[in-house]
């Protein structure tokens, strides 16, 4: 059986990724919490809800990492890096869920995944890598006539923007279509800015409540316009879909993977 450890264990993404352990019938190893947390000493699983699991939550990442085949990791990049680090000491599998990496970012991950397998991917739903697969296809089918602008929508605590996946669907069209991303990405528009670029590819965010996620691409023409549409309903669609990625990256070779592997998209 995959002993699996969360990090974040008592946030609630933490928490709905530990209730998807149980109901994978996987076994959970460990869970980290930062230390001094006030939950540090509970049972996981009470406090997910999901009822006693026998396994408290730690402060000692060396302790959690060492007992576990995979850890999955929803965290921030900094703190992801630092586990990531020490899963490659450890000869760990990992799967990171954490957005809002700088490009310097990724580079020392690909660094750091030379040793071990390693999954990244902004968004872990099945749903979301499927659109991801058909933005690619319609881009290239549309070409240069079509301006596309990309809005999408979280809850108020969400510290990064544009969303990770947002991000991703930028660098699909963008791919597609032969640009670079970091060229032609327009996160904001004010003022007198003069006519919208064939190239550019418009971001923009909304930030509200506790919307988990919600993410439109338009592909806008003269007389027509296309619209691709992903909402996140409950948290449970990341949480499964991480449980899935850890159980395929065990075993793997070691360097970086996506969900795009993980579902056989490629």
């Amino acid at each position: 059986m995959i002993k699996i450890a969360v990090c974040g264990a008592a946030g609630r993404m933490g928490q709905r990724i530990i209730v998807a352990v149980k109901e994978a019938g996987c076994k959970l190893s460990g869970a980290l919490e930062r230390p001094r947390h006030e939950l540090v000493g509970q049972d996981a699983g009470l406090i997910a809800g999901c009822g006693p699991l026998g396994v408290k939550i730690s402060d000692d990442l060396n302790e959690v990492v060492e007992g576990c085949d995979v850890l999955i990791d929803f965290t921030t990049p900094k703190v992801s890096l630092k586990n990531l680090e020490l899963c490659g000491l450890k000869k760990k599998a990992i799967v990171i869920g954490s957005t809002g990496f700088t490009p310097e970012e990724r580079e020392l991950a690909a660094e750091l995944a030379k040793d071990i397998p390693v999954i990244i991917a902004p968004n872990m739903s099945v749903g979301v890598n499927v659109c991801f697969k058909i933005l690619k296809d319609i881009a290239k089918t549309l070409g240069d006539d079509f301006d596309v602008e990309i809005v999408e929508l979280h809850h108020n605590k969400k510290k990064d923007a544009p969303s990770g996946t947002a991000v991703r669907m930028g660098e699909v069209v963008a791919e597609a279509l032969g640009r670079d991303y970091n060229q032609v990405a327009r996160c904001s528009r004010e003022g007198i800015i003069g006519e919208r670029t064939r190239e550019e590819i418009g971001m923009q965010t909304v930030r509200g409540g506790d919307i988990i996620g919600e993410h439109t691409v338009y592909f806008i023409g003269m007389g027509e316009r296309i619209e691709l549409s992903h909402r996140a309903m409950t948290r449970d669609m990341f949480s499964r879909g991480s449980v899935r990625a850890a159980k395929w990256v065990v075993g793997q070779q070691p360097g970086i993977y996506d969900m795009q592997d993980v579902l056989g998209l490629r």
